[in-house]
């Protein structure tokens, strides 16, 4: 199976850019994430972490 794969994806132009570009992505959104978590306001941690335990009004 791998190999019909492998021998399919060689014979696609350009298919080499689909991994860097998955990388960026994958680098691109985590570093987003890792930046909000440090810049995110304790206030609104707090009340994000609250919302579970609350009862309806």
């Amino acid at each position: 199976m791998f190999k019909f794969v492998k021998g399919y994806m060689e014979s696609i132009d350009g298919v080499a850019i689909y991994p860097m570009i998955s990388l960026l992505i994958f680098f691109v959104f985590f570093t987003v994430l890792f930046w909000w978590v440090f810049t995110a306001s304790k206030e609104h941690i707090k009340e994000v972490s609250e919302l579970p335990l609350k009862e309806e009004e």
